[in-house]
């Protein structure tokens, strides 16, 4: 399923992007001999039976999937007819060149717009904005946020206010605003209350060093969804199992002290260890919800474990149940709009970031390869198709974006030719030229180096 997922989006995204390109040229009047999709040796070669005036492309789908070319005439790689010049890339008006050197990251965010529209007129089933505990002393606790708040709207100001129907727009929401912002304001509904009220609270100061300027849930301390504090399967040596704990039990209290949610039972049990100044620990008396038996009271022991410099408590057991989620869909408008606007969105924020890895805001270890790509595939296709297409839409609008950055051998670096022969009335030397694509190239290689070693150390495949 991974490399499936994997190979048939990628092969979307190149082809999509490549076919920006040809299209773009065969309308201004050059002559394209290749289409490739792949690079090393060809494994199908084909033309079309119904070619466009004067074009004679061949087709190649090549054995490596990660990139492609169009290769047109140029006149100043060969001695050419008259009628065959007329038709070379280097011979076409700057206007012509510019465009269909531009038409390649174009056609991406395009098809970035049209897998964004699928994904909201298909809809997709998402967690509810229902939040969890917050992290004791964090923005969010200190403002007031509770255990079961729903999050009706966001805002930086009363007059900012924007509707979130999930926790994931919510988390969305936060990516965009910057740790600048004054503050954060949040319509909350409390649990089994039918009125709302507004809540602000600052997000935390940038880090050097972070990945986005925006202050996202866990910045804040809202640590996930909620869910009930329910137990689910048991270790067969751990302290859950011992006490007679079952699955499906769910904890009301722990010392006469009440457990709102599942972050609450997990936050509850890792500090058990940590005022402990010996290796036994304290007992517990859990007082649990048990189907068909009423409440329970029951004695509980948590493990004490080493975690880093720290102890932790656990109780080896799953806890908290799967959060509440709501079918999200829009209408045709509704949608397109939406797709508009998150087209817009990602490829600000792909810039920003990439904008952040230059000036060093922000670690290159944020960097990801062919391997989390691959990896991101496959999780997102067994999710579904929505989630797989909104995957595929990102990495489109990061290709289209990395596309135009001003480096030789991009389409970027090409346009920055163009912008200096604009300038001076003349191309760049040959020997500038070469310089050029050889330093390119070499940085390119260098970020492919470095977001492979990062993938293989994320995936865990070096100890």
């Amino acid at each position: 399923m991974t490399v499936l997922a994997f190979l048939l989006g990628l092969g979307l995204l190149i082809t999509v992007h490549e076919w920006g390109h040809y299209r773009v040229a065969v309308a201004c009047g050059v002559k394209v001999l290749t289409f490739s999709i792949g690079f090393g040796k060809p494994l199908m070669r084909w033309k079309s039976s119904r070619p466009y005036p004067g074009q004679d492309t061949e087709f190649v789908i090549s054995l490596i999937p990660l990139g492609g070319f169009v290769k047109m005439l140029d006149a100043s790689e060969e001695a050419l007819t008259p009628a065959d010049a007329a038709m070379a890339l280097d011979r076409q008006p700057l206007w012509a060149r510019a465009a269909i050197v531009s038409a390649g990251p174009l056609a991406n965010f395009l098809l970035a717009l049209a897998l964004y529209a699928a994904t909201f007129w298909l809809g997709q089933y998402e967690t509810r904005a229902l939040l969890a505990t917050p992290v004791a002393g964090s923005s969010a606790e200190l403002a007031g946020l509770k255990s079961g708040d729903l999050v009706l709207r966001a805002g930086v100001d009363g007059a900012s206010m924007q509707d979130i129907g999930s926790m994931e727009q919510l988390r969305w929401w936060l990516m965009q605003q910057d740790h600048t912002a004054t503050g954060l304001v949040l319509d909350v509904q409390p649990m089994a209350r039918t009125s709302s009220h507004t809540v602000s609270l600052m997000p935390p100061p940038a880090q050097e060093g972070t990945s986005n300027a925006a202050a996202g849930l866990q910045d804040l301390g809202l640590v996930g969804a909620w869910s009930r504090a329910v137990l689910g399967d048991l270790q067969p040596n751990g302290a859950a199992k011992q006490a007679g704990l079952q699955r499906g039990d769910e904890v009301l209290r722990i010392n006469g002290r009440v457990v709102d949610d599942a972050v609450a039972l997990r936050a509850t049990v890792r500090a058990s260890a940590r005022a402990q100044d010996a290796d036994a620990m304290a007992e517990q008396i859990w007082d649990i919800q048990r189907a068909g038996q009423g409440v329970l009271h029951i004695a509980v022991t948590p493990d004490r474990v080493a975690e880093g410099a720290e102890f932790v408590g656990r109780i080896g057991a799953q806890v908290g149940e799967a959060p509440q989620k709501i079918w999200m869909q829009y209408g045709l408008m509704d949608g397109l709009l939406r797709a508009v606007h998150r087209t817009w969105e990602v490829s600000h924020l792909t810039l920003d970031m990439i904008g952040r890895l230059i000036t060093g805001r922000a670690s290159l270890d944020n960097l990801s390869g062919p391997l989390s790509m691959a990896d991101y595939a496959g999780r997102s296709a067994s999710v579904g198709l929505a989630p797989y297409l909104a995957y595929l839409a990102l990495l489109s609008v990061s290709l289209g974006v990395f596309n135009l950055l001003p480096l030789p051998v991009l389409d970027g670096g090409h346009l920055l030719y163009y912008l200096y022969e604009a300038f001076t009335g003349h191309p760049p030397s040959p020997r500038w030229l070469e310089i050029l694509q050889s330093a390119g190239m070499a940085v390119l290689m260098a970020l492919m180096a470095f977001s492979l070693f990062n993938d293989v150390v994320r995936l865990g495949w070096l100890s």
